[in-house]
């Protein structure tokens, strides 16, 4: 053991403190606090410029803006020298962008980001004595409750001394992932070795120094970068890159500041490294920058421009993929390639999502059709109990789509191969990219992986560092992976087109479940119910306006803005509630501004289609004909009454009146009048039993089911000595991210909410029965209203909660007497179904997963299906049927959930399965309430569209985003190949029908009919139509 590789680089370290030749202090600071953008605000704001020194002085946060000044004049001693400047802060350690970062501006030149990672700033090749630089700090403290000290030096770079440096260190940063017997590494360790004995270090800088220095350069380039060279054994692909969440640790409005300073950075290196490539992903931060900083977006053009920087990504923002509905999925994919498309006439091809929380198996269909070619992730590899099997193949969805997928192999540098954990973070280091490659799964088939390299999160992206490495491993030395600077298209592209026909070419069927980060679906429960209201409420919005087109302009504007507010939030550390405390005190009131803007839409549109008229006219906005309960608000009428004579009782409730009606036309209207009915009560309650049309209810002193019987089925829901309706509450500290995470043993420790401190039957009427029960748990409160319907088998629980507990969550809990070893949930465009049992590691990890509307448990002949309005966390095992409905973490927002909730689910028995039972339509009645409007013409009814199966799911109608005709979407929803007819209320008015996808490019023409149109649609299959109407 000679230690030689110690050695060289114990030498390499002295040659890189030699690269400084000298350090100026820069000093005679003024500052003042502000949160100012340009040099120019911060001389025109009134606050005065204090004195800074830099010796004594700190400033200090957390959340605050300094801008400091001062000007710098080249002195003699560094006249025709390359002048850099360094700033230095007492923090000396990344932590995910909460440290203090700076923007500097050059002479009023925004000039480049400095952070932790990126300290130094080359302001000049060769300075001019006597010339003068004003020099800007825009900085920010970060989130951290910490004092800052500020030092700036000039320093005076030699970049021979540099350059040789790095020569020696970057292929000595290999041998770490090489055994110290392998051959390569020997023969490298000698190159190296001789390399550094032909250096005199005695006196530096001086003649004889320079001179060994330029022998031993010579020497290395021959005997390593040329002699042991060229060969490309293994490629890595590098394309920098800085993951910025769009809020997290930091508000949205810190990000606009975080894109400007890293974008800056990327750019600034871009003029120092003619090689160097970039990547970034998320329209939303493009459109910040060119509100920001006009300046740097016109710069960042024409590097687009140029081919050295690639706006990729797909989607308007990287999006959480299990809680977005499939319509937002849609706006997401269609929003973000409009804008790249528009501003840089790039077509996206890749969905890159290196850190969102699990991948729904809806998401290859939405692709394909959204013109997405191509997926990335990362964060697979954060599981906690199996790892995937491969990392090059194809994904196919759950309507058979296809799409190719590269899961990113990077390893942190000096970690282990055999865990788990890659990154999108990645390091342009030796080190990182040889382990990268041995952890790749598909050396059968490709030799190339991918990386993306780079400090995220305010971070700055790639530094000098790592693209001084590339330069380096660009050359391909025997025993370490050739660098490329390539575009992650290209790299896509290039590698389906290797590998597309190789029968080794493996496929994953269906979904992608996370298993990590379960409590996402929960955590932060009020901006889940905001983001599936206003996604809702958004598509009513869309139809109510095109019905209403022919009396008031469609609100085009309006809807852009509005939709975009819902896409920033659904971004994946937002929505699943894993972001600080201010963050969703900002989307509390966007969501407050947007739902009432949506009402003042909507109640415009509905006024317009409605008039006058002594009616009651009620709007079913879905696409089925709906038979249901409608909320009539202020109506003192006994009935309603149709055109054909059926009748139908008006319930006066402490919410408003009531009534159950049947044939609201599908996407339409009808008109009743208002009758008189002598009210009839269908139940009867004897004690603590309820006896209804559908059930015989049993509730115990506690408030629980103690029995559900299904009279029209002849048997029991509940499981034997079973109680329903039981909420629980667990201790919920998991190992690591506290909002993120439920972990496995959270079962643990329990308490049942089983303290009553009111139960009371207040309602017994034509339409519903109601029992409400008041419960306590430790410091926190629970009201419901159970609703029992005359005309309906749903049972609805309208339920408020003020929560006041941390660490713990709240499971509401059903044990139905069902057999099954798998349940189905609900996803965006269809369902899914996952076993119950634990039989697998693969199985057992899913103990707690997502469903949007609904999921069900299904036997032979029988089954129950949980329905909610806002809820997204489930776990079904012995038949116990649960939702999560609240989890109130403390990192990172100390007061998570601590506050009022409102939210209702449902109980759904049905004979059959799902299917049999429409669970599907059911959660979409629950989900999107009708709307009653007073006025009308009595007897009239419309249907602008509808389907003749009840498998086809019509979901959305709006206006065309180019403004030419009318955007019909619908979806198969049972698995089912489907011959199905359209039939257009409005065919009189249809000039041509032609089929579209999903971002509204034409497919091709659609033959008309009579009625309007019919069409095969596949199992699980998206289908979207354009409809042309006459002009006139």
């Amino acid at each position: 053991m000679d230690f030689i590789d110690k050695r060289i680089n114990v030498i390499s370290n002295e040659l890189n403190k030699l690269s400084v030749v000298q350090k100026i202090t820069v000093e005679n600071w003024t500052f003042k606090k502000g949160n100012y953008i340009h040099p120019e605000e911060a001389s025109s704001s009134n606050e005065p410029w204090l004195e800074f020194n830099s010796k004594t002085d700190h400033w200090y946060g957390p959340d605050e803006h300094y801008w400091f000044r001062t000007t710098f004049t080249v002195p003699e001693n560094l006249n025709g020298k390359s002048m850099w400047m360094n700033v230095k802060t007492q923090v000396d350690e990344w932590d995910d962008g909460r440290n203090p970062q700076f923007l500097l501006f050059v002479n009023n030149v925004v000039t480049q980001g400095i952070d932790m990672n990126h300290r130094r700033i080359k302001l000049t090749d060769s300075a001019a004595a006597g010339q003068t630089y004003q020099l800007d700090l825009q900085a920010y403290t970060g989130i951290l409750h910490t004092e800052f000290n500020l030092i700036v030096e000039m320093l005076e770079i030699d970049h021979r001394i540099e350059k040789l440096y790095y020569d020696i260190k970057v292929p000595l940063n290999a041998f770490s992932r090489m055994e110290k017997d392998d051959k390569i590494r020997r023969d490298i360790e000698t190159v190296l070795n001789n390399c550094i004995n032909k250096l005199d270090l005695r006196t530096p800088y001086s003649k004889e120094f320079y001179k060994t220095l330029e022998e031993a350069d010579s020497y290395l380039e021959k005997a390593l970068y040329e002699d042991m060279a060229g060969y490309e054994d293994v490629i890595a692909t590098c394309i920098g890159h800085t993951h910025i969440d769009v809020a997290w640790w930091w508000t949205v409005e810190q990000t606009r500041e975080k894109v400007g300073r890293s974008f800056a950075t990327v750019l600034k290196l871009m003029e120092e490294y003619p090689n160097y490539k970039f990547m970034s992903s998320q329209p939303q931060l493009y459109y910040f920058l060119k509100e920001r900083y006009p300046e740097l977006y016109e710069r960042l053009k024409i590097r687009v421009k140029e081919g050295r920087w690639e706006p990729e990504g797909g989607m308007w923002v990287e999006a959480d993929c299990n809680l977005t509905s499939g319509e937002s999925l849609v706006r997401q994919f269609m929003h973000g390639k409009k804008f790249f498309r528009e501003e840089f006439g790039i077509d996206n091809k890749i969905l890159w999502l290196p850190d969102v929380f699990g991948y729904s198996g809806a998401l290859p269909q939405i692709m394909k059709k959204s013109g997405i070619d191509y997926f990335m992730t990362t964060k697979l590899a954060w599981n906690q109990f199996n790892k995937i099997p491969n990392d090059t193949f194809m994904w196919r969805g759950i309507d058979g789509s296809e799409v190719f997928t590269h899961l990113i192999t990077t390893l942190g540098v000096g970690q282990s191969t055999n865990e788990f954990f890659t990154t999108y973070n990645g390091m342009l280091h030796p080190d990182s990219i040889m382990g990268g490659w041995i952890r790749y799964q598909n050396k059968e088939i490709n030799n190339d992986i991918l990386i993306s390299y780079g400090y995220g999160d305010g971070g700055g992206g790639p530094t000098r560092e790592m693209l001084e490495t590339s330069i380096r491993m660009e050359k391909g030395v025997r025993g370490i992976p050739k660098v490329r600077q390539e575009f992650a298209g290209t790299y896509f592209k290039e590698l389906y087109d290797k590998v597309k026909d190789n029968n080794r070419l493996a496929v994953w069927e269906g979904e992608f479940y996370f298993e990590y980060h379960r409590g996402t679906y929960t955590s932060m429960a009020r901006n889940k119910r905001s983001n599936r209201k206003s996604e809702l409420k958004l598509m009513d919005l869309e139809l109510l306006s095109v019905l209403a087109m022919g009396e008031k302009p469609y609100p085009v504007k309006e809807l852009d803005s509005m939709w975009k507010t819902v896409l920033i939030n659904q971004f994946h550390d937002i929505l699943p509630g894993s972001s600080i405390h201010e963050v969703y005190e900002v989307t509390k009131q966007e969501y407050a501004e947007l739902t009432k803007k949506m009402n003042e839409l909507i109640g415009d549109c509905l006024a317009v289609l409605t008039g006058q008229g002594d009616g009651i006219t009620l709007y079913n906005t879905l696409g089925f004909e709906r038979d249901d309960i409608v909320n009539l608000g202020d109506c003192k009428a006994e009935a309603l009454i149709d055109k054909d004579g059926s009748c139908y009782p008006i319930q006066q409730t402490t919410d408003g009146a009531v009534v159950f009606v049947t044939k609201l036309p599908s996407k339409g209207s009808k008109t009743f009048a208002f009758t008189k009915k002598e009210e009839e009560i269908p139940f009867k309650l004897y004690g603590t039993v309820l006896e209804t049309p559908f059930y015989q209810i049993t509730v115990n002193e506690k408030g629980m089911f103690t029995s559900i019987f299904d009279k029209e089925n002849d048997r029991e829901v509940l499981k034997e000595n079973q109680y329903g309706n039981l909420m629980r509450m667990y201790e919920d500290k998991p190992i690591y991210y506290d909002n993120w995470d439920i972990d496995i043993f959270y079962t643990e420790k329990y308490w049942d909410v089983d303290q009553v401190t009111r139960m009371e039957w207040t309602e017994l009427g034509a339409v519903r029965a109601t029992l409400e029960i008041d419960r306590k748990i430790s410091n926190s409160t629970i009201k419901q209203k159970i609703y029992f319907y005359a005309n309906s088998r749903r049972i609805e629980f309208n339920t408020y909660v003020d929560w006041k507990e941390h660490q713990h969550l709240l499971k509401v809990h059903f044990p139905v007497d069902i057999h099954s070893d798998e349940a189905t949930f609900d996803i965006q465009f269809g369902n899914v179904t996952r076993k119950v049992h634990s039989n697998t590691s693969w199985d057992k990890a899913r103990f707690e997963s997502c469903g949007q509307k609904w999921i069900d448990l299904s036997e032979g002949h029988y089954g129950v299906s949980l329905l909610n309005d806002c809820k997204y966390g489930h776990s079904v095992k012995d038949g116990n049927m649960a939702i999560t409905l609240i989890k109130s973490g403390t990192e990172p927002n100390p007061v998570t959930d601590q506050e009022e909730h409102f939210f209702t689910y449902g109980l759904y028995p049905h004979a059959g399965n799902w299917r049999d039972g429409r669970t599907v339509k059911e959660a979409y009645k629950m989900n999107q309430p009708a709307y009653a409007v007073n006025g009308g013409t009595i007897g009239t009814e419309q249907s602008v569209v509808s389907v003749d199966k009840s498998n086809v799911i019509l979901e959305t109608i709006k206006l065309a985003e180019d403004g030419n005709g009318i955007i019909l979407r619908m979806y198969e929803c049972e698995n089912a190949l489907t011959r199905v007819n359209v039939k257009l209320g409005i065919r009189s008015s249809v000039l041509s029908v032609e089929e579209c996808n999903l971002i509204e490019e034409k497919i091709g023409d659609i033959p008309l009919n009579e009625d309007g149109f019919k069409v095969s649609i596949k199992p699980y299959e998206i289908k979207s139509y354009r409809v042309i109407l006459n002009k006139k």
